[in-house]
Formats: C-alpha cells, sequence, structure tokens
C-alpha cells in the first residue's frame, strides 16, 4: 500500500512538471503577452524564445533565430519613451536598416502603430509613446530587415 502511495504521489509530480515546462513570454509578469494585432501571415521568425538570454540594456529579451531583440520601456513625463534594440549574431551586432513599427495596445484597449526611428548614436529604435494611462500595455514589435519579417511580443505596466 506504501509503494503504491509513493508511486502515485511522484506520478503525479512527474505529471505536473511536465505540464508547467512550456515556452514563457518574453515577461514573466502578471499576464501573458497576447496578440496586439494580426501579425503577417508570411512572418518568418517566431515570437517565441528559441533560448534563454541576459537582458543587455535591462529590458524584456527574445532570441528569435540568429537575432536578439531587447525591448525597454521609459517613463516620462509626456508618455513612454520606447527603445527597442535589434541585433544579430552572437556578438550582438547592431540591425540598423530594418523598418521597425510598434503595435502598442492601451489598458483601454485602444491600439496604436508607432513607426519607430533608428538612433545612430545609441544603437537602437526609439519612438515617444504619447500619453499617461496606467494598468498594462501590450506591445509587439514587428520588423522588417530586408523582406525578413524578425517579430516580438511584450508587456510593460505603468
Amino acid at each position: 500500500m506504501k509503494s503504491f502511495s509513493i508511486i502515485f504521489i511522484s506520478s503525479g509530480l512527474l505529471f505536473l512538471g511536465a505540464c508547467t515546462s512550456g515556452n514563457q513570454t518574453a515577461n514573466s509578469g502578471s499576464s501573458p503577452a497576447s496578440p496586439v494585432a494580426s501579425a503577417p501571415a508570411n512572418e518568418s521568425k517566431s515570437a517565441l524564445p528559441e533560448k534563454p538570454s541576459e537582458a543587455s540594456k535591462g529590458g524584456q529579451v527574445i532570441e528569435s533565430g540568429a537575432y536578439h531583440l531587447e525591448f525597454v520601456p521609459e517613463k516620462e513625463a509626456e508618455g513612454t519613451h520606447l527603445d527597442f534594440y535589434l541585433q544579430k549574431g552572437d556578438n550582438h551586432e547592431a540591425v540598423s536598416t530594418a523598418k521597425v513599427t510598434a503595435q502598442v495596445q492601451s489598458p483601454d484597449g485602444t491600439q496604436k502603430s508607432l513607426d519607430m526611428k533608428y538612433d545612430p548614436a545609441d544603437k537602437h529604435y526609439t519612438v515617444l509613446m504619447p500619453g499617461t494611462t496606467t494598468g498594462e500595455y501590450k506591445v509587439a514589435i514587428l520588423s522588417d530587415i530586408s523582406g525578413e519579417k524578425v517579430n516580438g511580443r511584450f508587456n510593460f505596466t505603468k
């Protein structure tokens, strides 16, 4: 009877562990990032991390194929400054030629599409998102690198 109980409990723990070992989103906050807008049908890279990576700029990180994506939101008086680092290769060389758009869903459900501009001095893409609404924001960063789609989904709370 004791051995049956031990086997039953062990099996239950293994099953529970297997159920919780799936992929994680870029931010392990209170709720997972959900799609902000429909991504292009020909999206070539996954928005889920392929391997864990550390944030070099203090933001949320996704590794997608050969690309390192890092998103850093910074609160400002008139809105939120969105910084996006798009890097390639093991040495994380900045990609400066991409067309990058941030699709943002506000806590009230409204959506904005913001074109991000490359800052050559700091080697990242940036845009100021106006507004001071508090709550959880969901962000889809859509990058087009010479026809190759590299996208990531992030969230933040302000």
